[in-house]
C-alpha cells in the first residue's frame, strides 16, 4: 500500500534527520565559551564552581536537581550572608567541607545571590497538575 510506504519514508527520513542533527551536535563546539580572566564576573566563577563540585547532585534550582540537599534558588534573600558563609566554609555532617577559598565562597555566594534575582521558587508551594506538570 502506498500510505505504508509513505510511513516508511517518513520514519526514515526522520531517523537521519535525527541522526545527522545529533551527530552535528556533538561535534560542534560549544557557542560560548565560559568567560576567563578579567572579563569573568565573580558570579561567572561561582557558577563554574558549581559545576565543578557538582553541586546539582544534591541541591535544586526551581524545584529542579537533587533532594538531598535544599532548593538554593532563593536562599540568599532568605538567609543571612554569614549564614550561608558559614556553610559554604565548614559543611555539615551530610555537605562536604570542601576548603574553599575566601574567593571561592565570595564567588558561589554572587552567583547564588545571581540565581535569586531570577525568580521565586519555593517547591512546596507548587500545585501539581493531573496533567504531572506543575504551576504556582
Amino acid at each position: 500500500m502506498k500510505t505504508d510506504q509513505y510511513k516508511l519514508w517518513t520514519l526514515g527520513l526522520l531517523s537521519l534527520a535525527f541522526l545527522g542533527y545529533s551527530f552535528q551536535l556533538y561535534v560542534s563546539p560549544p557557542a560560548e565559551k565560559p568567560k576567563e580572566g578579567k572579563e569573568a564576573s565573580l558570579a561567572d566563577e561561582g557558577k563554574l564552581l558549581w559545576q565543578e563540585k557538582n553541586c546539582t547532585s544534591c541541591h535544586q534550582f526551581y524545584g529542579l536537581g537533587g533532594h538531598l540537599g535544599p532548593d538554593l534558588t532563593n536562599v540568599s534573600s532568605n538567609r543571612a550572608p554569614e549564614y550561608i558563609e558559614a556553610f559554604l566554609k565548614n559543611g555539615t555532617d551530610v555537605m562536604p567541607n570542601f576548603n574553599l577559598s575566601q574567593h571561592q565562597v565570595n564567588a558561589l555566594m554572587e552567583f547564588l545571590a545571581e540565581v535569586d534575582k531570577s525568580g521565586q521558587s519555593d517547591p512546596r508551594t507548587f500545585k501539581l497538575n493531573l496533567d504531572g506538570t506543575l504551576s504556582k
